[in-house]
């Protein structure tokens, strides 16, 4: 298998434009702890136990969990950039979230229930990524960038600088008609 062509991205760079690891300044044992055990729970146990999860769902013969108001991605209205968007309400995107607070692989964040009910802006629909875990383009669907909306950490790592739009999934996001499309349904 042929290696990915890397020399526009700066990817691989990042170890180097690193001067090192920085220090906590929480200090405090349990961070310290959940700094450790995160890429291990991550890479191996988080997967094993979605996996039980689904084999365990599977045998129930249970319906996988999903928005409330959706039955289907096909019944999502489709969202395009610069589309007027109503994050949906905490308790919807809750009863849409798996056990893992997932929905479709997408992870909800608690930050971005300080969002639930606002009125944003698609940046972009996404198609595909740079996953950095393994240097590979992943193509995805169903995905949604909303402007100016960023992550500002995690609880395990603390804040972070880099400014990464944080992902959202079609299914917790409801369109606001344009004024035009109100005015031809009249």
């Amino acid at each position: 298998m042929n290696e990915p062509n890397l020399k526009d991205c700066q990817l691989p760079n990042v170890p180097k434009m690193a001067e090192g690891d920085l220090e906590s300044r929480f200090g405090s044992l349990m961070l310290a702890v959940k700094r450790f055990l995160a890429p291990p729970w991550n890479s191996r146990v988080k997967p094993m136990l979605k996996q039980a999860y689904s084999t365990s769902l599977d045998l129930k013969a249970a319906p996988q969990p999903q928005s409330p108001s959706r039955d289907s991605v096909a019944d999502a209205p489709v969202l395009a950039r610069g589309d007027l968007v109503r994050v949906r309400s905490r308790e919807e995107i809750i009863a849409s979230l798996d056990p893992f607070g997932e929905l479709k692989g997408c992870a909800f964040l608690p930050q971005m229930f300080d969002y639930c009910g606002t009125e944003q802006r698609v940046f972009r629909v996404m198609q595909k990524f740079m996953d950095e875990r393994d240097s590979k383009m992943k193509r995805v669907r169903g995905v949604i960038l909303l402007e100016d909306l960023i992550c500002k950490g995690t609880m395990a790592f603390g804040e972070c600088d880099r400014a990464c739009l944080l992902f959202w999934r079609e299914e917790w996001l409801e369109k606001i008609p344009s004024v035009e499309a109100q005015a031809d349904a009249a």
